[in-house]
């Protein structure tokens, strides 16, 4: 070897016995910047009153065991436009490295390469235990086979039940198996006039409509590549059959939000969110009907189960970061670790996706008496091991919308049910597959 060679080869010995303290000395002088994307409020349709609460304690832990790495992220971006704001930043390739992904944009973001592929992350990562999931939300982040997202919050939808109407009809609360049977009964039997001025001023239920009764039933709405609508299907025809039947208990009278409040309703279908922003619902209603409240989970269809849909929000990673490993480990800590994930039930309106941070608030509620929440939260633990997620292909809000205007005037008894969902199923298929 010349002298040329050898003296190439120290070089290069040398500068890469160096690395590691540039690099120690490149973070010792905060010159890493992992920058975050996402919205102001909440992610449920609700007011939030600590937007940033949970992450702006990630970033401090986080921050703290990476010395000289800082985490940042734009404030003040509503959740309306915050589609456009991430679209322009990948158009421009300034998208930040890890950022929240919206339902309707992931299957497509995930196809043109913008969202890193998770799968070796996942399975390399000791620290990662990937049961500790519920299994509807540790499925929610995959797109043909490849994981894409991980989880960090999540809005099951329960049924609420106002105890104290039930008692005073001697109605015993539902079992956790009851049917749509059982359910119409108990509406049938306190639907009435209580006070003789001859108009209905109880009611059996508010808010619950054709999506929860479809999912009760095993109606299975869309291909699962949002190609294609299943609206003819008998079992969602049977759904809004039971529809028909709640509507007409109620004899044209229309069941509002305040007969809700005034305790004159039995049930109600809540996401766990909405329950959590109303804070809690039995506090407010108690001053004007002091009923007593307990949430139950759905009523299941002849073909169905009781099973409950859930919202899920998805953090995901840029397919162009230049700082991988540190993007996928505060992923981890924001979607796993207990501290932060406790933080979610205290801060946010939503509930943990770790099973055993909402057990361990089970476990607390035991010990001390009602929660954070002022619901049983072992319950909603185990609604959570069965409960469904709903699509997030790009086009599923526009054809929820199409199919809600045909389904109201099948409800308010102007149009047939069969022939209705025929037409409205080929309508659909035609605008997903334009």
């Amino acid at each position: 070897m010349g002298k040329k060679e050898k003296g190439l080869g120290c070089l290069l010995f040398g500068l890469l016995c160096l690395a590691p303290a540039c690099w120690a000395w490149h973070v010792t002088h905060g010159e890493v910047t992992l920058r975050i994307g996402l919205f102001v409020g909440s992610n449920w349709d609700v007011p939030s009153g600590e937007a940033y609460a949970v992450i702006d304690a990630a970033i401090a832990k986080f921050e703290a065991e990476h010395q000289g790495v800082k985490v940042e992220y734009a404030s003040g971006i509503k959740r309306e436009d915050y589609g456009e704001w991430l679209a322009e930043q990948l158009l421009a390739g300034r998208e930040p490295d890890v950022f929240v992904v919206q339902d309707e944009d992931f299957d497509a973001y995930a196809a043109m390469g913008a969202l890193q592929d998770l799968t070796e992350f996942v399975e390399d990562d000791s620290q990662l235990d990937w049961q500790g999931y519920y299994p509807a939300l540790a499925d929610y982040g995959r797109y043909e086979g490849h994981i894409y997202g991980l989880p960090v919050e999540c809005a099951p939808t329960l049924m609420f039940v106002n105890k104290t109407l039930l008692d005073r009809e001697g109605i015993p609360m539902p079992q956790e198996d009851w049917t749509w049977d059982e359910f119409y009964d108990i509406c049938a039997r306190v639907t009435r006039d209580t006070d003789g001025d001859g108009a209905l001023d109880q009611f059996g239920v508010y808010g619950y409509d054709w999506q929860l009764a479809a999912l009760a039933n095993g109606a299975r709405l869309f291909r699962e590549d949002g190609k294609a609508s299943y609206f003819a299907d008998p079992r969602m025809e049977a759904a809004l059959r039971f529809l028909l039947s709640l509507r007409r208990l109620q004899k044209g009278t229309e069941v509002t939000g305040r007969d809700f409040d005034l305790g004159r309703v039995a049930f109600r279908p809540f996401t766990f969110a909405e329950y959590r922003t109303y804070k809690p619902y039995p506090w407010r209603i108690k001053k004007l009907s002091d009923s007593e409240w307990d949430c139950v989970r759905l009523p299941r269809g002849p073909q169905g189960r009781n099973v409950s849909p859930v919202g899920t929000l998805l953090l995901a990673m840029s397919g162009r970061t230049d700082h991988a490993s540190l993007a996928w480990e505060f992923l981890r800590e924001v979607s796993t670790d207990p501290e932060i994930q406790a933080l979610v039930l205290t801060k946010s309106q939503g509930l943990p996706v770790r099973r055993e941070v909402v057990q361990g608030a089970a476990r607390a509620e035991a010990m001390e008496g009602e929660g954070e929440t002022g619901i049983d939260m072992a319950a909603v633990s185990d609604i959570m091991e069965e409960a469904v997620s709903q699509p997030k292909f790009r086009d599923h809000g526009a054809a929820i919308l199409m199919a809600d205007n045909e389904i109201r005037r099948i409800l308010q008894g102007t149009e047939a049910v069969g022939g209705t969902l025929h037409r409205l199923q080929k309508e659909i298929n035609a605008y997903l597959q334009r």
